[in-house]
């Protein structure tokens, strides 16, 4: 008899929740009213089922579908609401492979299980208070570190550090908008300078505040996606030939003809704790040839969005227009410019080019090479600290910067001593903290949580 048709609750979800391939074990998540329903129906075991066995119990036994054994299991039991969604919640741990999790699943499903749709595990364990917005962000970021500092930071996030100091902040502008709201009592009278100063010196603190906070975006941004190095010049300098020296393989052909590379080419590296994107580029030059056209269109492209720029100059021919042109449009805070195939002899120094790093380097016997990742690292560390500690996303600073607008508006307003300037602050205030709210989850949308959760895998 199916599950489904003894009145179980439809809102029950079940997916796979570890990735598909060849591994020792499997593990099949099902979260809802009904998972202890369901799993005593397709369970067997010795002594009582598991609808009967306290939470946290583990229990060995075989999954069924019409009294054929499907896969020998382990069970965990875990009730509400000392879960991870704070429903009840069961974990089937079958064999792993392709098929086992997935046979394990239909049977599941077919007694009236949902299959789960991505992150709607966490979105329930939001949604049930567990945690916040932010803590289901950081379980996202977990699963996508890239290097161990990407994974502590998001640590830090998911216990919670990052949700004090935001709740901190809209606790502080709850205060803050009740001592303006008080003034309006008095709105027919002039506002008291005391008062006024009372109000405006916590306001300044917190957006002082939020200006801590924002700083950290850059960090965040290098910690999720990586930096992203871009190596540009010219035809035939020595560009593939770096990339592969810094990602220690051949990842790219070299060749003496100039404009072997013609798109974009990117490999990942870890250095110092924080991910890399190192892109290879086509050479900068004049072409008739479409198709390299295109990747030098590509690669100014690059240049552009680049959070460092390595420009590469064939130290042995005569240092020409065009290059320094190239190099006047780059940041001269983000870039190094190398002077490669010094073995050839040298005809450009450092003093040709000004305010810009350099380095001198012959690639085919690797020298400079740690210059560049110094230059590297050095550049990163003006905006990665190395303590471990929580920063921000995009979506955050978005929110916040919106946030400190509100509030800088009503700094201008109090200050204004207008008749009027208490009620048009509050309004300012009021937007404010509706930001801050959706930035943990106090306040939101459908179109918010499906943004967020429709990144994350399924199972989890």
């Amino acid at each position: 008899m199916n599950i489904s048709e003894c009145n179980v609750n439809n809102d029950t979800i079940a997916a796979i929740s570890t990735a598909q391939g060849y591994a020792g074990i499997a593990i099949v998540r099902m979260s809802g009213n009904s998972s202890l329903d369901i799993i005593d129906h397709v369970f067997t075991c010795k002594d009582s089922c598991p609808s009967k066995r306290p939470s946290h119990t583990i229990i060995h036994g075989t999954i069924h579908s019409e009294n054929v054994i499907v896969d020998e299991v382990i069970v965990l039991i875990m009730r509400a609401p000392h879960s991870y969604t704070r429903e009840d919640v069961v974990e089937v741990q079958c064999h792993g492979g392709i098929i086992a999790a997935r046979r394990v699943l239909r049977v599941i499903l077919d007694q009236g299980a949902t299959l789960a749709d991505p992150g709607e595990f966490t979105k329930r364990a939001f949604l049930s208070g567990r945690i916040d917005l932010l803590q289901a962000e950081a379980v996202l970021d977990l699963i996508q570190s890239k290097s161990e500092r990407c994974a502590q930071s998001a640590l830090e996030q998911l216990e919670g550090k990052l949700s004090i100091i935001f709740t901190h902040i809209y606790d502080i502008l709850l205060k803050i908008n009740a001592d303006i709201e008080a003034t309006l009592d008095f709105s027919d009278e002039d506002i008291e300078i005391d008062i006024l100063r009372g109000i405006l010196k916590p306001l300044s603190e917190v957006i002082a505040k939020m200006n801590i906070s924002l700083a950290t975006w850059e960090e965040g941004h290098l910690l999720r996606e990586g930096a992203m190095i871009v190596i540009a010049g010219k035809p035939n300098v020595g560009k593939s030939t770096l990339l592969n020296l810094l990602v220690g393989k051949d990842r790219v052909i070299v060749s003496p003809t100039p404009g072997t590379t013609r798109d974009i080419i990117e490999e990942g590296l870890i250095l110092d704790g924080i991910p890399l994107r190192i892109i290879d580029t086509a050479g900068l030059r004049t072409t008739e040839c479409e198709v390299e056209r295109e990747g030098v269109v590509r690669a100014r492209k690059y240049l552009q969005n680049a959070d460092i720029l390595i420009y590469i100059i064939d130290s042995s021919q005569t240092l020409d227009s065009y290059d320094l042109e190239n190099i006047s449009h780059l940041n001269p805070k983000r870039t190094i410019v190398v002077l490669n195939k010094t073995d050839l002899g040298t005809v450009v120094y450092p003093v040709d080019i000004q305010g810009y790093s350099t380095a001198a380097a012959c690639f085919i016997k690797q020298i400079g090479i740690n210059d560049i990742k110094e230059f590297i690292k050095r550049t990163i560390c003006v905006v990665a600290t190395r303590s471990q500690h929580a920063v921000i996303s995009e979506r955050h600073r978005h929110l916040l910067l919106q946030a400190k607008k509100e509030c800088e508006t009503a700094v201008d307003l109090l200050k204004s001593l207008k008749t009027d300037a208490p009620v048009l602050a509050s309004c300012n205030i009021r937007a404010a903290l509706e930001f801050l709210g959706e930035v943990t989850g106090k306040i939101y949308h459908d179109e918010l949580l499906d943004s967020i959760f429709s990144r994350f895998c399924i199972g989890k």
